[in-house]
């Protein structure tokens, strides 16, 4: 089973941590269950600077921030309403972390941080990552700050299936070749989302992109700023869009890198994405026919696509050993070719993995697949694919009702990606069967009278296509497009020092630079 739309950010996506989606689309809408004076129909408007007495006890709050197990990290845990129509009734409870502005210079406040997924995990990104890796300048005037999402890690994180039925389950056929075939695909996604109805049926109503915006209000205010100032990477981008839109008057700076474009329908969303791995693959695979060895072959790109298309089926009738008791097929195998679209830097990874597999060792392309998956070597997964599933089946309705409506799109999905074109269809399916009804519809998000909003587009992201970039710059009434002339998903941090200083520019000093600007 290789998931669509897990829109992370790339120095997670071929680590041990990050995201993308899984089948259903990664957009959402600004009409997720609560319904109050700040969500829902009234997003688009300026909200009150003053939030709703009822919530109050929420806004009030002090945190009791503690050593948490990474020097210089403090964490601290922050109730929020399970529902915001109902916040006398049950509360969720959000792991938050931060690690204090270094100095020197004049601390500016907190710089909340997001990589995406959804369902990947904002601390454990903070503290393998943006804590320490983002540069100095920022750190030095910012306390950075992370808070898992509702359902997400360590934050009341939505479980479904154990790890023996994960592993089935990221093993069935996805590109079913007959009727018995599609029907142990569709038994899987309806298991899958049974799994998590059975096991954390109280939250999956509760745990839309809205949901997790308005309790990034309550975070801001117990953190003691007037303003939210946020990087939000991929999946990350919509959270802050929608952030802008249920909070014009409290937002900051916003940087949203790897923008999705919440306009775009499930089934547009995953069409586009599939172009652009079909893209990605293309980049990668000119770079590989000019290595001495390449795996797919040294004459052109549609004839390395060829190869691996064939060595796909190849493994879909005899998988490879592994050296455990999983096997390489195909859908681990294709897992792990996706999860290298994600960073330039895996792709020697990706060869020898290839290599591997070609020879009859799959076991260095499903170390990338694991990846991907979040895995451990214990066969535990992390709840990534769970709540990834969760929140995208709630902001936006299925992209296709049944397997006759795949079928009559694989056509068209196909012509996007001739190799992974069909997949991506069939993995569009799993949110027909989703217990809870979505509660988003596909919208442009506007956020009139919020402040300035940056937004960068890579030319070549897999993930989060060009196109949604510029199309949520457009959208926003404050966008401004920062375009990044490359490879990989994302672009802040990635190696671009024209990205990096315009960005740092932007968060240090709030100078934002002429929209359109393009970084080589």
């Amino acid at each position: 089973m290789h998931p669509r739309h897990l829109f992370r950010h790339s120095v997670l996506a071929v680590a041990a941590a990050g995201l993308l989606v899984s089948g259903c689309g990664g957009g959402g809408s600004a009409r997720g269950s609560g319904s109050g004076p700040d969500s829902g129909a009234a997003a688009s408007t300026p909200a009150a600077t003053v939030p709703p007495p009822e919530l109050d006890p929420y806004y009030g709050q002090k945190p009791a921030w503690r050593a948490c197990g990474v020097p210089e990290f403090q964490c601290a845990t922050v109730k929020v309403p399970l529902d915001y129509d109902k916040p006398a009734g049950d509360s969720v409870k959000l792991a938050v972390a931060r690690i204090k502005a270094t100095g020197p210079g004049k601390r500016i406040g907190s710089l909340l941080v997001n990589p995406g997924g959804p369902g990947g995990s904002a601390v454990g990104y903070l503290q393998a990552y943006a804590g320490v890796g983002y540069p100095a300048p920022v750190r030095a005037r910012y306390d950075m700050v992370a808070v898992d999402p509702r359902g997400v890690a360590r934050s009341e994180p939505v479980e479904c299936l154990t790890g023996r039925q994960m592993d089935a389950y990221t093993q069935i056929d996805q590109t079913p070749d007959d009727a018995a075939e599609a029907a142990r695909l569709t038994s899987a996604f309806k298991g899958f989302a049974a799994g998590c109805q059975k096991r954390s049926g109280t939250v999956l109503p509760h745990v839309s992109t809205v949901d997790a915006a308005r309790d990034m209000d309550v975070v801001r205010a117990v953190l003691g700023d007037p303003k939210l100032t946020y990087v939000g990477a991929s999946y990350g981008t919509f959270l802050g869009a929608t952030y802008a839109e249920l909070f014009p008057g409290r937002t900051g700076r916003l940087v949203l890198d790897g923008a999705l474009d919440p306009s775009l329908p499930a089934r547009r969303v995953n069409l586009d994405q599939t172009a652009g791995f079909e893209t990605a693959f293309r980049s990668f695979a000119a770079d590989c026919v000019r290595q001495p060895e390449c795996p797919l072959g040294s004459t052109t790109v549609a004839d390395a696509a060829t190869r691996l298309k064939a060595f796909f089926a190849t493994l879909d009738a005899r998988p490879v050993p592994t050296g455990e008791s999983r096997e390489l097929g195909e859908s681990l195998a294709t897992t792990g070719v996706l999860a290298a679209m994600y960073d330039e830097g895996a792709w020697p990874q990706l060869r020898e993995g290839l290599t591997s597999a070609m020879n009859g060792d799959g076991a260095p392309l499903l170390a990338l697949a694991d990846s991907y998956y979040e895995r451990d070597s214990d066969g535990t997964y992390a709840n990534l694919m769970y709540a990834n599933a969760a929140v995208n089946c709630l902001d936006l309705p299925p992209a296709f009702a049944g397997p006759a409506a795949v079928e009559a799109a694989v056509p068209e999905f196909e012509k996007a990606s001739p190799v992974f074109g069909r997949g991506f269809a069939w993995a569009a399916l799993n949110c027909a069967y989703w217990p809870t009804p979505a509660t988003g519809e596909p919208h442009r998000i506007e956020a009139k009278g919020a402040a300035p909003i940056l937004v960068v587009g890579t030319t070549r992201d897999p993930a989060t296509p060009y196109a949604w970039s510029r199309g949520l710059a457009d959208q926003l009434a404050s966008g401004t497009l920062l375009t990044y002339d490359g490879d990989g998903h994302t672009a802040y941090g990635r190696g671009s020092d024209c990205v990096d200083t315009a960005i740092n520019a932007y968060l240090l000093e709030g100078t934002v630079p002429a929209n359109g600007t393009r970084c080589g």
